[in-house]
Formats: structure tokens, C-alpha cells, sequence
């Protein structure tokens, strides 16, 4: 999927993620890892995916680490797919996407929605930061040239606040 970023976004986080977990069916892949399954099995018979196409997008899934290809069968080989700390760190915007679906629809029109486990209440999730809690809306939170920056990804976030040294983002 590198091929289809643009010269110009290759150095934007979004598309650099696009580039990995940006097809419709990798995203779904995910949710269902989410949900416990492993086996190329259990996902092709939930999400009735071609075998070619859950091949690649599990190739590509491990192949930037986001699944882990363990062997659990010998004689034939078979292989299960499990979620890496890399992979488990999405959850929060399969979360926050589902929500945004949902968000759009009235409530008695929902399939899925997310609880707290120990209560069983429906949450709203919000992307908050995470040193002062604030919900993160463009009124108060916004984009800037980070250290890296090209001269093009400089000129695109010019004015928007002043430039400070950063060492990375805040803890």
C-alpha cells in the first residue's frame, strides 16, 4: 500500500498508518483479533474473507509487527496469529472509530457497543490527553511541524503556534 501515499505525506504519521492498517478488511482483521480470534480459520469463517485476501493482509500485519505468526500445530504446520504490544496499542482507535459509527446512528439501531466490563453500563470513549485529561478538540488541540519536519511539513503548520523545542510528547 506504500505506493499510494503521496511524495509529499510520506513523512505524516496518518498516512505512514494508512499505509499499514488503512484497508478495510486489515482493520476488521483487527477487531476480530481483538475479540480473541487467532486462527486463519476463525477469521476467514467470521468476516467470509477470500483465502488470498486474508493471506496478504495477515503478511502484511506481520510483517510490521502489529501480529505475532506463532506455531501451534506441527504435521501440518498450522499457525495462529496473535496480537503484539504494537497491535494491542490500535485498540484504542478501533475503539474510537466504532464509537464514531455508532455516533451516527440511534441507539436502538447499534450491533455493537462498548461496556464496562464490571457494570455492564455503555461508555462513550473520548481521545483525551494524557498529562491533563482534557478531551482533545480542535478549538484547543492542534497540529504543528514536529522536529523532523520538512520545509514542506514546516510551511503546512507556519503560524499555527510558535515553534518550541520538543523532546517528544509529554508523559
Amino acid at each position: 500500500m506504500a505506493g499510494k501515499i503521496r511524495l509529499e505525506d510520506r513523512e505524516c504519521p496518518l498516512s505512514a498508518t494508512l499505509g499499514v492498517v488503512g484497508e478495510w478488511w486489515t482493520l476488521l482483521i483487527l477487531h476480530d483479533a481483538f475479540d480473541g480470534y487467532t486462527r486463519f480459520e476463525q477469521f476467514q469463517e467470521n468476516l467470509k474473507i477470500s483465502s488470498s485476501i486474508l493471506t496478504s493482509r495477515l503478511r502484511t500485519l506481520t510483517a510490521n509487527g502489529l501480529l505475532e505468526r506463532r506455531r501451534y500445530q506441527t504435521h501440518p504446520d498450522r499457525y495462529e496469529y496473535v496480537l503484539t504490544e504494537l497491535g494491542r496499542s490500535l485498540r484504542p482507535v478501533i475503539v474510537a472509530l466504532a464509537a464514531w459509527g455508532n455516533s451516527r446512528l440511534e441507539p436502538d439501531q447499534r450491533s455493537m457497543i462498548l461496556i464496562d466490563r464490571e457494570t455492564g453500563t455503555e461508555v462513550e470513549p473520548v481521545v483525551v490527553d494524557r498529562a491533563t485529561g482534557r478531551q482533545l478538540d480542535p478549538e484547543n488541540f492542534v497540529f504543528a511541524a514536529g522536529p523532523a519536519a520538512s520545509e514542506t511539513m514546516r510551511a503546512r503548520y507556519a503560524g499555527v503556534v510558535p515553534e518550541q523545542p520538543t523532546s517528544g510528547p509529554r508523559r
